[in-house]
């Protein structure tokens, strides 16, 4: 998490990013309440990227990436 960017609109509201993560965002009413979700989007984002083949960005020397080894 922190690699999120987090803006305070002119609404009143923050929006949160991890811009390494395409798709993953979030918009609340308070700063800590849109930390949570966007805490939430990404480990929806992680879990549906395993289940649906998907590779993942590389941060910090993290690796997600599933490695299948031919015997």
């Amino acid at each position: 998490m922190h690699k999120a960017t987090y803006e305070l609109l002119e609404d009143g509201t923050f929006y949160g990013e991890i811009p390494e993560c395409e798709g993953v965002w979030s918009n609340a009413n308070t700063l800590e309440a849109c930390r949570e979700d966007l805490q939430d989007a990404l480990e929806g984002w992680i879990i549906l990227g395993f289940r649906l083949g998907h590779s993942f960005p590389i941060i910090d020397g993290v690796d997600l990436n599933v490695t299948q080894e031919v015997a």
